[in-house]
């Protein structure tokens, strides 16, 4: 029988022990473990979580590698056509891990109204544009089809209908204008089927989405000529090797950037929030760790002629450090068990309720999302349990210290 693990039961069930001087020590010992986890918990879940949605607004719009033609044009419009008679196309065959390629083009162009104007992208898609993250981001009305014959309906942002008073159903012209300034510019009508909302103002400040047989029309391209390729990978963490693979899959005509190397600046500060995520998770085991030391020498210090009578009746120092340590054990389990309770509600709460918003301006998101996975959630239960355990370690050699005769007439 395990009579270390025995004795601490006794202990920790007695009454004595509840009301004794060190309960208050004991109490704050269990607070700073449950603040812990709880401001653990949601650094980690909503860190990760804002990562994930920044990233997944950026791949919507770009893909996780672009593949285009070998030029010096930094803006967002196609000017030299890329054929869609590629090995690559429509399936990357020859690369595993990817998901997804669609061919796309952009024309810059004005969006005119009685009243105002504002300027923006037309990204042209077709038939085999993948919908999946847009159907997220709708907010009113329908996404568009470009699967039949070509038409004008048009998927616009919230932020650009808010601007121009626009909202679905409406109509609105909006003029290309040529290379040649004495040219007559193309001016097309539009219809309005869907508003969306990414939350990326950025982004959704710059595009709208039409049919791509518009832009091939204005640019004299033929149908197979388009502006560049989208490459949906099927997992983002793969990125930096499956880029160098489709790099050299192929032609050596062509080029491929990935989202982190065109929007460098975005995903630098996203992976600072790793750093404020480490930060966090030392500090707060730190300090919960420095609680429990406090409390654990309060109760050697209470049981003193305990811990002499057991070295009297013939107990090793590691024994009784056991038993400290078991006890030690139970109050930082007491307070994961309540840290857990607290910070899966409000993670909950967040998520389903989104309590908590964010200005999309700086974030990038409308409110703050929670990232909730059973496997981070366990690695930081145990992490914080044998961290604190390890660091009670240290105090509890003060036992080996412990003479029994002057513990037993200690009062």
């Amino acid at each position: 029988m395990n009579y270390e693990f025995f004795l601490a039961k006794r202990i920790i069930g007695s009454k004595a022990y509840k009301s004794s001087v060190s309960a208050p020590i004991i109490k704050i010992g269990i607070a700073a473990i449950a603040i812990g986890i709880v401001v653990m918990m949601v650094a980690i879940a909503t860190g990760i979580g804002l990562q994930q949605k920044i990233r997944d607004k950026v791949v919507a719009f770009n893909g996780h590698v672009t593949i285009t033609n070998f030029d010096s044009n930094n803006s967002q419009e196609s000017l030299v056509p890329l054929s869609t008679k590629q090995n690559f196309y429509p399936e990357f065959k020859s690369v595993e891990g990817v998901k997804h390629v669609q061919a796309v083009a952009s024309r810059f162009g004005v969006i005119r109204t009685e009243t105002d104007f504002e300027a923006a992208y037309l990204k042209g898609v077709g038939a085999d544009y993948d919908w999946e993250y847009f159907k997220e981001f709708l907010v009113d009305g329908k996404l568009p089809d470009y699967t039949k014959d070509r038409n004008e309906d048009v998927l616009i942002s919230q932020y650009l209908a808010n601007r121009l008073g626009f909202k679905t159903n409406d109509t609105f012209q909006m003029v290309f204008p040529k290379d040649d300034a004495e040219k007559i510019p193309n001016i097309i009508t539009y219809k309005i089927v869907g508003i969306y909302n990414s939350g990326f103002q950025d982004l959704d400040a710059q595009y709208l989405l039409g049919d791509i047989r518009h832009i091939q029309r204005i640019n004299n391209w033929n149908l197979d000529q388009i502006g560049n390729f989208e490459v949906f990978l099927n997992d983002y963490d793969q990125l930096p090797t499956k880029s160098i693979e489709i790099y050299h899959n192929t032609p050596p005509t062509l080029n491929t950037q990935t989202i982190t190397e065109k929007y460098a600046s975005v995903f630098e500060w996203i992976n600072i929030f790793d750093k404020n995520i480490y930060g966090i998770i030392g500090i707060m085991i730190l300090i919960a760790g420095i609680n429990m030391i406090t409390a654990l020498l309060v109760l050697i210090l209470e049981r003193t002629q305990m811990i002499g009578i057991l070295k009297a009746l013939g107990s090793n120092n590691w024994s009784i450090r056991k038993l400290f340590l078991y006890n030690a054990g139970y109050l930082i389990v007491l307070g994961l068990f309540w840290g857990n309770l607290i910070g899966l509600s409000l993670l909950f709460a967040q998520k389903y309720f989104k309590l908590f918003p964010l200005d999309p301006s700086v974030y990038y998101v409308s409110e703050a999302p929670v990232y909730i996975s059973f496997s981070y959630i366990v690695t930081l239960n145990l992490g914080t349990l044998i961290l604190c355990l390890l660091m009670l370690l240290v105090p509890s050699y003060i036992i080996t210290k412990i003479s029994p005769v002057k513990a037993i007439r200690f009062e």
